[in-house]
């Protein structure tokens, strides 16, 4: 079937979808039996219980996760549904946009051929691409995975890039070509896609392989990981726009024009088996993986770093609650907010995929979603379930608050629930969605304790811990702490 003919198919898709949305109202559904219902273990319950929790309160119609850890995936999470319109849940197999969580692929390709010793990462793609005729400064694929290249972002003028089908990398890289850098290379972080668009070109060229044939060949050879069918096939996901409250589908896209940096597709058990093959050696070396991992560095011989992490070759790099050293990815576009977590040192890997794009701490979920199936860490603070609170107060950064809260031991575990009509909520408030209007904390251990526990929120899944002085803290980021007292 030719790209036209699905594009013009999706169209069809979404005006049906949309009109059995204005039909009959959007409930938010429960999980699947089929991914993890049947597991008797503590840790994938546990799991569980916080990815229903999370669906019910961010309003995304479908979610899957996955933890992979010494060789195995040790737990599948399913939730919502697939498909609106048919009610089809969200299963072990579904397929999920990948969204910039594409991008670890197209740099673990590049990687490779530099082992084989067929592209060197630090060379001016210029020389690899004879065909590339601009007055660009020399760029470099470690440059370009770094974000440090100049090169510009998406621009207004690209929006209609997803409605023609580009048959190869060259032909996409046309689309930007001619645009001026927007920094001399190797001075300034600025995010760029097209950057990663131009990496696939170079790997095309050094390889002699179509960009989607080399990935399946050589990084992701049987796993559930292909180019984003723009959720059409089997087992694919359909994709939703929750901004305006309830979901409604994604407008249609072709993701050819940036398939390294955000148009693949997978199920959350190919993409941390991917994590975790890295994490083996079976797919680069462990020398060539622990080189990804170095920070990249800039012309002044700094080190890259945006936010709360560094960047080595295309991954983020950093550190987790405790101190463990982490390698992540997360992707967001219509249709998809996306992540990939890696524990290197602990042989752990984690993801998550949902089939809406919605404002998310999404790497802080994929950590908390994994959080049961990693060893216990020391130095928690021993705190019974409060079962007889009735009020809390406390401070999230300058926002201070106060209001209700109850709790329960279910199963041995303790779970609690906050009132969110006070300044506490009114943060969660640019959220695209936020059905039950709900704050929850879920105890990460089934010991009557609540030493450490979920705050499920409308905007992710937050590591909340009992503080030696009392009460309750989470890091939502370097710069802002939420602090809870009873």
């Amino acid at each position: 079937m030719s790209r036209t003919r699905i594009l013009r198919l999706a169209s069809s898709l979404r005006a049906s979808l949309a009109l059995s949305l204005a039909i009959a109202p959007w409930h938010t559904a429960l999980a699947a039996d089929s991914c993890a219902a049947a597991s008797n273990s503590p840790a994938a319950k546990t799991s569980q219980l916080m990815l229903d929790a999370l669906i019910a309160s961010n309003g995304v119609p479908g979610m899957g996760a996955a933890v992979w850890r010494d060789g195995e995936v040790v737990w599948t999470g399913c939730s919502g549904l697939r498909d609106i319109a048919a009610k089809l849940p969200v299963e072990r197999d579904t397929v999920f946009r990948l969204a910039s969580v594409s991008k670890p692929l197209a740099i673990t390709a590049a990687a490779k051929l530099a082992e084989q010793g067929r592209l060197d990462l630090d060379a001016p793609v210029s020389g690899m691409l004879p065909w590339l005729r601009n007055d660009w400064q020399p760029i470099s694929v470690r440059q370009l995975s770094a974000h440090i290249s100049g090169m510009p972002h998406y621009q207004l003028g690209d929006r209609n890039a997803g409605q023609h089908h580009y048959a190869t990398g060259r032909d996409a890289v046309g689309i930007f070509s001619e645009r001026k850098l927007l920094s001399v290379p190797g001075t300034t972080y600025r995010y760029s896609s097209w950057g990663y668009t131009l990496i696939g070109a170079v790997i095309e060229a050094r390889s002699g392989q179509h960009y989607l044939d080399y990935l399946a060949e050589h990084i992701t050879p049987g796993l559930a990981i292909q180019a984003d069918t723009d959720g059409l096939g089997k087992n694919v996901s359909r994709l939703y726009k929750i901004g305006d409250g309830a979901p409604r589908p994604a407008p249609p896209n072709d993701f050819s024009y940036t398939w390294p940096g955000g148009g693949m597709a997978g199920t959350p058990e190919a993409l941390a088996r991917f994590g975790g093959r890295l994490l083996q050696g079976r797919i680069v070396s462990p020398k060539t993986w622990q080189a990804m991992l170095q920070p990249t560095l800039y012309a002044n011989g700094l080190p890259v770093r945006e936010r709360d992490y560094g960047l080595g070759l295309g991954w983020r790099i950093g550190k987790d609650e405790d101190g463990a050293g982490i390698a992540h990815h997360a992707g967001t576009t219509d249709g998809a907010r996306s992540a990939l977590v890696l524990w290197p040192q602990q042989g752990l890997a984690a993801s998550v995929l949902s089939n809406a794009q919605w404002v998310s701490a999404i790497d802080k979920t994929a950590m908390v979603l994994a959080a049961p199936h990693r060893p216990r860490p020391q130095g928690l603070v021993a705190r019974a379930c409060p079962l007889g609170a009735t009020r809390y107060r406390g401070n999230l950064g300058e926002r201070r608050f106060e209001g209700e809260i109850g709790f329960r031991l279910v199963d041995g575990r303790c779970i609690g629930q906050l009132s969110a009509a006070n300044s506490l909520g009114s943060y969660f408030d640019a959220a695209e969605a936020w059905p039950n209007r709900k704050l929850q904390l879920i105890a990460l251990d089934r010991d009557g304790q609540l030493s450490r526990a979920a705050l499920v929120a409308p905007t992710g899944l937050y590591d909340l811990r009992a503080a030696a002085a009392g009460g309750w803290s989470a890091r939502f980021s370097d710069e802002l702490r939420l602090e809870l007292q009873l």
